[in-house]
């Protein structure tokens, strides 16, 4: 954690708040679509487009769909950035419109960007090694010193939206998505007005592929709708996917100054590293919980990480019997019409917690039907309407990172 904990059972009154939202997502492009192609239960999971993936054991995937590279970016800038770049900037030009903020009305070091990357710029880094390959290294780009490489988005967004305050990239994989929130948070604790923040990833090409298909953990299942199944007894392994969401996170003082529109507050984080052969997941949700002054009792839906494996799905099961009671509180997998976006999965998760606290309803989890029965997980599997005031969302990186954060009304 990066503060003490407040008492358990007196929720924190303050705390930086979410003004902004801007998502690309594999089952929508912009925070609206996709949200409402979510309660709808539409998934954005199929076949793959962006490279021939005929020859590969795995050829299905979350693409995001209708992203037209020059509806968002100047042609300077197509040609010295990746897909993962692209849908950042779109993403978190959003989210600055969406907040209503004019960064430019900031103190000059007022405002910064901290975004998640587990892959960096990969598409961008096969394009440019098969142009060394094939015809030289004279015709390999200058911009391959920077495309490629995790921090990039982070410097873009800056760079376009005159952001120059502290910023920084989180290298945890899945669990990036809530480590860079939570990052950006202590920035705004130190006296920053504004930043930028989340994750997106993007790695759907031959290079990527490999890289995702050597992990073993991708299902081999050819039909969609039944490739990722979150705490189901078929569970065979995950789908990947790419995007993500970026958030505007304001000093609330700030932010109430301006009277702004607050979808939430971050009111609570905890990470933990597994030790050998000790799952602790569960340590982050109490720490989270211990960090926002909560009970487990408190809080009204949990977002799972949901990997879709039977040993890592009975393991975070195990851990929200042990806070929560077996089926003790709604937990939703909305990932599971997405796929698992790498460092931009928790991120579109806490969108997605954010729009449930504004709109009082919990998004389904489709595909699986009934948790397997080592699974006692109360699954939330159609649209559920009901009051909701504080949400966890948990999620865990490869190699053993555990992050939960808690997003409460603001």
């Amino acid at each position: 954690m990066d503060r003490p904990a407040a008492r358990p059972g007196t929720p924190a009154t303050t705390g930086p708040v979410v003004t902004g939202i801007g998502v690309a997502a594999p089952n929508g492009l912009g925070t609206e679509a996709w949200w409402a192609a979510t309660l709808r239960g539409e998934s954005g999971i199929r076949p793959v487009t962006r490279f021939d993936a005929s020859r590969y054991p795995v050829r299905i995937a979350g693409e995001v769909p209708g992203f037209v590279d020059e509806d968002h970016l100047s042609s300077r800038l197509l040609t010295q950035t990746d897909r993962v770049t692209r849908l950042s900037l779109a993403a978190a030009k959003e989210a600055l419109d969406d907040s209503r903020t004019d960064p430019a009305a900031l103190p000059e070091y007022g405002a910064g960007v901290v975004t998640a990357s587990s892959a960096g710029g990969f598409e961008f880094g096969q394009r440019e090694l098969q142009a060394l390959w094939s015809k030289g290294g004279q015709h390999v780009s200058a911009y391959q010193s920077f495309a490629w490489f995790y921090a990039v988005n982070t410097g873009q967004i800056s760079i376009r939206h005159g952001l120059r305050g502290s910023s920084g990239v989180v290298v945890t994989e899945q669990a990036g998505g809530l480590d860079a929130v939570a990052h950006a948070r202590r920035q705004i604790r130190k006296g920053a007005r504004l930043m930028v923040t989340g994750g997106v990833d993007s790695a759907l090409c031959p290079w990527g592929w490999a890289a995702h298909l050597a992990t073993d953990r991708l299902s081999p299942a050819t039909d969609p709708a039944r490739a990722y199944l979150p705490f189901d007894a078929a569970a065979g392994g995950h789908v990947v996917g790419e995007g993500g969401a970026l958030f505007v996170l304001e000093n609330a003082a700030a932010a109430r100054e301006r009277d702004a529109r607050v979808y939430g507050t971050f009111a609570g984080y905890a990470a933990t590293f597994d030790g050998p052969g000790t799952p602790r997941l569960g340590d982050a949700a109490r720490l989270a919980l211990a960090d926002a002054g909560l009970r487990p009792d408190e809080i009204d839906v949990v977002f799972a990480d949901a990997a879709g494996e039977r040993a890592a799905d009975r393991a975070e099961a195990e851990a929200l019997a042990a806070l929560f009671g077996p089926r003790g509180v709604p937990v939703a997998a909305p990932k599971s019409m997405t796929g698992r976006l790498l460092a931009g999965g928790a991120s579109l998760d806490v969108a997605a917690a954010l729009l449930s606290l504004r709109d009082q309803v919990i998004p389904p989890t489709t595909g699986t039907a009934e948790p397997a029965a080592d699974c006692p997980v109360d699954l939330v599997t159609a649209p559920r309407r009901i009051p909701v005031r504080h949400t966890l969302v948990l999620a865990r990186g490869r190699g053993g990172f555990n992050s939960a954060a808690v997003l409460s009304a603001g």
